[in-house]
């Protein structure tokens, strides 16, 4: 599975693209809009993708916490970032 983010970091409600979409939990490349590339875990579940990404470093050097992220289709087909508990 690969995930595109436009932006250096997710946040809540952010745009984002699916590629390769797998049937079970797996790693995942994760590719932010300013270079940067993390390994993550993905764990689909019905019509959402749990991605939970390590600790990172942004392009211009912000130090992003790991984080758990629910990602889902919206009504106009794009996917979205939402914080997961």
């Amino acid at each position: 599975m690969r995930i595109t983010f436009p932006h250096s970091h997710a946040f809540p409600g952010g745009p984002l693209t699916i590629a390769e979409i797998g049937a079970a939990k797996e790693t995942c490349v994760v590719e932010f809009g300013d270079g940067v590339a993390v390994i993550a875990e993905c764990r689909p579940d019905g019509g959402a993708v749990y991605l939970t990404l390590p600790a990172y470093r942004t392009g211009r050097g912000m130090d992003v916490a790991a984080r758990t992220w629910r990602l889902e289709r919206g009504r106009e087909g794009v996917w979205r970032s939402q914080r997961s508990p």
